[in-house]
Parts: structure tokens; C-alpha cells; sequence
């Protein structure tokens, strides 16, 4: 190995590391604080599905409990008012 690739490693420095104005967020052409909005916004839009999942399903359960739980109270129903 020679003494140039060795010599930043060995002081704690990638020779590949990114420079601050290098950043991932940072891209040519494009703003880093406009992908930031983008992913914020991805990120939000990706909670709302979440979100509006879990109500549909609670919704869902809570409908379905009651329906069944009607339907059981009917046959009891029916079952008493029977002619024997």
C-alpha cells in the first residue's frame, strides 16, 4: 500500500467520504431542501395510506361484531318466540 491511501484511513478519514456540499440529499441541478419536502411528503402520504387502513379496518371489525352479534341476538330471539 502506498503512503497517500493509507495515510487517511489511518487518521480516522475515508478518502470517499462525502464533502458537506456532497451530501446524498444533495443531487445536481436540484436543491437538497427540495428532496427533503419530497421525502417528508412521501413519508406523510405513505402514514396517511397506514392510517386510513387501520380505520377502514377497525371500522371494519366494529361493523362486523355488531352485525354478528345481532345476528345471534335474532336466534335467540326467534328461538324463544318458537312454537314447540
Amino acid at each position: 500500500m502506498s503512503a497517500r491511501t493509507t495515510a487517511p484511513v489511518e487518521a480516522g478519514i475515508q478518502e470517499d467520504a462525502p464533502m458537506s456540499h456532497e451530501t446524498s440529499a444533495a443531487q445536481p441541478g436540484r436543491p437538497a431542501e427540495k428532496k427533503d419536502r419530497k421525502d417528508r411528503k412521501a413519508r406523510k402520504d405513505e402514514e396517511g395510506w397506514f392510517e386510513r387502513g387501520v380505520a377502514l379496518r377497525a371500522g371494519f371489525y366494529i361493523f362486523g361484531t355488531h352485525l354478528f352479534a345481532g345476528f345471534i341476538w335474532l336466534l335467540f330471539y326467534l328461538g324463544e318466540h318458537a312454537h314447540k
